[in-house]
């Protein structure tokens, strides 16, 4: 009687659960921790983005495109990743970027996210920004307010030179002149605590965090080196947007870049001296978390994820 019990009660919770409607497809990263010596590194997620790849990609042929997007499993609508950084040097926290904010309705997850991390954007103490594009100035304010009201905002002279120009924007294409409008919106209650610092390229930020040029993307376009105890991680921006295909063809070039062949430059520099010296990279861009090592081939680079640790 108990056998029989039991295999009805076996039944039933099969027949309920081949009944249960399927969960949405998808996942909630929020954001990946790991170390850079004594320095805590945080990906932290502000959501994805999708983006026909084939219609923004030059110097490189539709064949070679097809061929490394098949490789990699994808179609030409690539679910691309917004990823921002939390640096916790023990004595400071340093947020790189602020994703797209609002921007679109599977972004502007980035406060949600950093609270999920354990941390609340009253206790930043820096905002550096890589570049002046919406998808990573679009989490500075809302509301004409600060959202990291206690930090200081860090961004290359050049950039704002250019972004906060208004006869920039009259010339500037008309994808661009989006990104003109936003500036002033982004940074003005910086600017008007007096919390905005222009910097420029190898300036320490804090002690473990400096800057280091890496223009093309846009006219002031930074990198950011962390390093600690002889580790180093290099977030690298916009140097890189599509890593299935710009990894093992870097001559591939973004339509979003300005300058294509300082970008091109920027991007092939930076990947030979992280791996040859097998320094760590993390992109806003690459799948989250977006970090990892690069491998040289022949005719460019295979990216080598971090291994995972909880």
């Amino acid at each position: 009687m108990k056998l029989f019990i039991f295999v009805l009660a076996t039944l039933f919770v099969f027949d309920v659960r081949a009944s249960a409607p399927l969960a949405p497809v998808g996942s909630n990263p929020g954001f990946y921790r790991f170390m850079v010596g004594d320095i805590e590194v945080d990906t932290i997620s502000d959501g994805t983005f999708s983006m026909d790849v084939t219609r923004l990609l030059s110097n490189i042929t539709p064949k070679e495109m097809d061929a490394l997007l098949k490789k990699s499993f994808l179609s030409p609508e690539v679910e691309t990743s917004v990823d921002t950084f939390l640096i916790n040097t023990g004595t400071k926290l340093v947020l790189v970027d602020t994703g797209m904010g609002g921007g679109m309705p599977t972004t502007g997850h980035l406060i949600e996210h950093l609270k999920a991390a354990g941390y609340t954007p009253d206790q930043v103490d820096a905002v550096v920004i890589t570049h002046m594009h919406g998808d990573h100035i679009g989490g500075l304010a809302s509301a004409d307010k600060a959202v990291f009201s206690n930090a200081t905002l860090y961004i290359d002279k050049a950039e704002l030179d250019y972004w906060l120009n208004k006869k920039n924007a009259e010339h500037a294409p008309d994808m661009a002149k989006r990104m003109f409008e936003l500036a002033p919106f982004a940074v003005g209650p910086y600017q008007k605590a007096g919390k905005l610092m222009p910097i420029k390229a190898d300036m320490e930020i804090v002690p473990g965090v400096r800057s280091r040029a890496a223009h093309g993307h846009t006219p002031g376009h930074e990198t950011y080196v962390v390093e600690s105890k002889g580790q180093k991680l290099i977030l690298v921006g916009d140097i890189v947007h599509v890593g299935s295909i710009q990894f093992e063809k870097p001559t591939a070039r973004m339509a979003f870049d300005q300058d294509l062949g300082e970008a091109e430059k920027s991007r092939i520099d930076i990947f030979k001296e992280a791996a040859k010296n097998g320094t760590l990279i993390a992109a806003a861009h690459l799948p989250f978390p977006g970090v990892g090592h690069l491998r040289s081939e022949k005719n460019g680079f295979t990216f080598v994820p971090l291994n995972y640790n909880r």
